[in-house]
């Protein structure tokens, strides 16, 4: 399985890609991140984050996008911008039929570090040993974006599992009864 990460951001935006399955040695295909600056118009800093992103999936090919799932910070200029920049990751998947999945930051440092309160320092020491690199990627960013794709790739099969079930159990199922209302369910109510 090929996972592009992607740590959304509109200044840095992380991209990682990782190849390999649950139970197996995983090896390290790409990382970066695509950057705009900070001064320049927020349609401009959108537009070069999808072409940054387009160019890492052309030249990847992945299998699956994991994005950060955003989540509240108090600086909602901040939010707003890693928003904006995670919902053109999941446009760039989506216009090329690549599932996407979310990941929330607590989830992908438990999956990656035993605990979703790890710092970045104890994420990117990680990633250096569960990719057998000689360094933690720099910036943060760009580790935090590899630590999502491993997180993909070793939850999805489980959460495949899940969904599976899910579909079963849902087509096992009678269909609820849609007749008419009884009049103990409609008492009180006028025509």
């Amino acid at each position: 399985m090929r996972v592009l990460g992607v740590d959304p951001g509109l200044t840095r935006c992380g991209v990682g890609v990782v190849d390999g399955v649950a139970g197996r040695p995983l090896t390290m295909v790409g990382v970066g991140v695509v950057r705009t600056p900070p001064d320049a118009e927020l349609s401009h800093r959108l537009l070069a984050v999808e072409q940054g992103l387009e160019q890492w999936l052309d030249e990847h090919q992945p299998e699956f996008v994991a994005v950060e799932r955003v989540f509240s910070q108090h600086n909602v200029s901040t939010v707003m911008g890693t928003a904006q920049a995670s919902a053109v990751a999941m446009l760039c998947a989506a216009r090329r039929g690549i599932p996407v999945a979310l990941h929330t930051p607590s989830e992908v440092k438990a999956a990656v570090t035993g605990t979703g309160r790890a710092d970045k320092a104890q994420v990117g020491a990680m990633v250096t040993r569960l990719l057998r690199l000689s360094a933690p990627p720099k910036p943060a960013d760009a580790a935090d974006a590899l630590a999502l794709a491993i997180c993909h790739i070793w939850r999805a099969p489980a959460q495949n599992r899940l969904q599976q079930a899910v579909a079963q159990h849902t087509a096992r199922k009678p269909a609820q009864n849609t007749g008419p209302r009884t009049a103990h369910a409609t008492k009180g109510r006028t025509a």
